[in-house]
C-alpha cells in the first residue's frame, strides 16, 4: 500500500467514525439475566444476612457474569488506552496520524463498553428494585389478612412467650421445692438452665438478629428496611444516568476527533499530491512575450 493510498484509508476510517460512535446495541444485555423470586423464605431472611446472599445469587447468574465479564474488559481497555496515549506522544508523522486514529478507534470501543455496562448495571439494578417492591408488597398482603389480624398475631406471639417463661418458672420451682439440693437431678437441672440461658442469651445477641438501623441509630422494621433498599436502588439508577450523560458527552468529543483527525489526514494527503499547483495568468505571461 502507498503512503497515499494509506492516507485516503485513515481518512475514510476517521470520517466513518466520526458518525458512528456508541452506534452498536448493547448485545451481552440481550443474552444476560437474573430472576430472583420473591419468596417467604427470602422474607424473613435477616437484614444483614438478605443483601450478601442477593449479591451472591446475582454473581453467580448470567447476568452477574457477563458484567464481571464486561467490567475486565473496560480494565483492560483503560490500559490500551493509556498505552497508546503515551505512544502518540512521543511519534511523528505518519506513524502519529496512525495511532491517533487508532487511539480514536479504541477510544470508540471503550465507551460502548461503558455503554453495554450500564445496560447491564441497570438491569440488575431495576431487577433488585422489582425484587424489593415485590417482597413489600408481600408483606402488605400478610398485613391485609384481614381486620387486626397483625395485633392478632402480636398478641399470640406474646401470649406463646409468656406461657413459655411460665412453663420454665413452674418447672425451676418444681425442682426447686422437691429436690434435694444435693440431689444430681437438682445439679443437672441447674446446669441445664445455664445452658438453655446461655444459649438464649446468644441467639438474642447473634448479628443475624439485629435490625438494620437508621443513620441515628433507630432499628428498622422489615418493611422500613425494604423501602430503604428500594430507596438506595434508586439513587444508584440515578447515578447511572449522569454516568450515561457522561458518556454521551464523551462520544461527542470522540467523533470531533474524528473529524479533526480526517482533516489532518486530507490535509497531508493534499500535500503529498503529484499535482503541481495551477499557473496563474500572470506567472504565464512570459509565454505570450516571443513568438
Amino acid at each position: 500500500m502507498t503512503r497515499r493510498t494509506s492516507l485516503s484509508h485513515l481518512v475514510f476510517a476517521s470520517a466513518l467514525l466520526a458518525t458512528t460512535v456508541l452506534g452498536t446495541a448493547p448485545a451481552q444485555a440481550d443474552n444476560a439475566n437474573w430472576s430472583p423470586q420473591s419468596s417467604e423464605r427470602l422474607v424473613k431472611l435477616p437484614p444483614s444476612y438478605l443483601k450478601k446472599s442477593l449479591d451472591h445469587d446475582f454473581k453467580q447468574s448470567s447476568l452477574g457474569e457477563a458484567l464481571g465479564e464486561t467490567e475486565e474488559n473496560i480494565s483492560l481497555k483503560g490500559q490500551t488506552l493509556a498505552d497508546l496515549k503515551q505512544a502518540i506522544g512521543s511519534s511523528n508523522g505518519d506513524v502519529r496520524l496512525e495511532l491517533r486514529h487508532e487511539f480514536l478507534a479504541e477510544k470508540r470501543a471503550y465507551l460502548n463498553m461503558m455503554t453495554d455496562r450500564n445496560a447491564l448495571r441497570r438491569q440488575h439494578l431495576e431487577t433488585k428494585r422489582n425484587l424489593f417492591e415485590d417482597m413489600l408488597d408481600h408483606l402488605n398482603a400478610q398485613e391485609n389478612q384481614g381486620p387486626g389480624a397483625e395485633e392478632v398475631i402480636a398478641n399470640q406471639d406474646a401470649a406463646f412467650e409468656r406461657f413459655e417463661r411460665t412453663y420454665a418458672d413452674v418447672d425451676k420451682n418444681f425442682f426447686a421445692t422437691n429436690m434435694e439440693p444435693e440431689s444430681k437431678y437438682a445439679q443437672q437441672f441447674s446446669q441445664n438452665m445455664q445452658a438453655i440461658e446461655q444459649l438464649v442469651a446468644r441467639i438474642e445477641n447473634h448479628k443475624m438478629n439485629a435490625s438494620s438501623m437508621t443513620d441515628d441509630g433507630l432499628p428498622l422494621t422489615r418493611k422500613e428496611h425494604l423501602r430503604r433498599l428500594v430507596s438506595d436502588v434508586q439513587s444508584e439508577l440515578s447515578v447511572i444516568e449522569q454516568e450515561e450523560t457522561i458518556l454521551g458527552y464523551m462520544a461527542k468529543l470522540v467523533a470531533l476527533d474524528a473529524m479533526d483527525l480526517a482533516e489532518d489526514g486530507m490535509d497531508m494527503e493534499l500535500a503529498d499530491s503529484d499535482v503541481t499547483n495551477a499557473l496563474k495568468p500572470a506567472t504565464s505571461v512570459s509565454y505570450f512575450l516571443d513568438n
